[in-house]
């Protein structure tokens, strides 16, 4: 079995992550949504919320692409994670030159820290790649328009913790 691992916080599921994740579950039987609880980045959404959102957005991706997606929290290591889950792979998302040269030093510490994960960079869509969580959340709390950028519940969960409208 074929297994992938896709981290980050998820601090709220955007578009952009959903188009990862789609594609992502193409190339693997069971795909790992890494949830970082990462308490440093002060997270708007609690890690149960973030989960939960997660498990809503991918239930139908599971269904449509025959694979098994499932949200799993951490706090170790990414690449620890990844054997924790029994991952192969770790995907990981690229928008700009920036994520390729951040991404790139992670690759190299990685793979020194275990040559056996490797690790599959997915281009964003063109239509996602100026999606940030961080820039959907400061546009939901000045009472933007988030529309393009999330689905409705999640839209929704923004409004209802900023109330904005």
């Amino acid at each position: 079995m074929r297994i992938g691992l896709y981290p980050g916080t998820f601090d709220p599921i955007t578009m952009g992550h959903i188009d990862i994740i789609r594609r992502a579950a193409v190339l693997v039987d069971r795909l790992v949504i890494g949830v970082a609880i990462n308490r440093d980045k002060g997270p708007l959404f609690s890690l149960e919320e973030r989960v939960a959102m997660i498990e809503a957005e991918c239930a139908s991706l599971s269904e449509q692409t025959g694979t098994e997606i499932i949200a799993h929290p951490f706090e170790n290591l990414l690449i620890d994670c990844a054997s924790d889950v029994g991952a192969q792979v770790i995907v990981r998302g690229l928008r700009a030159v920036a994520d390729f040269e951040y991404e790139f030093q992670m690759v190299g510490m990685n793979r020194a820290l275990n040559a056996s994960i490797e690790t599959v960079f997915l281009m964003a869509d063109a239509r996602h790649q100026a999606i940030a969580s961080k820039l959907v959340k400061e546009i939901a709390r000045l009472g933007g328009d988030v529309r393009k950028f999330v689905t409705p519940p999640v839209r929704d969960a923004l409004v209802e913790r900023f109330g904005t409208g």
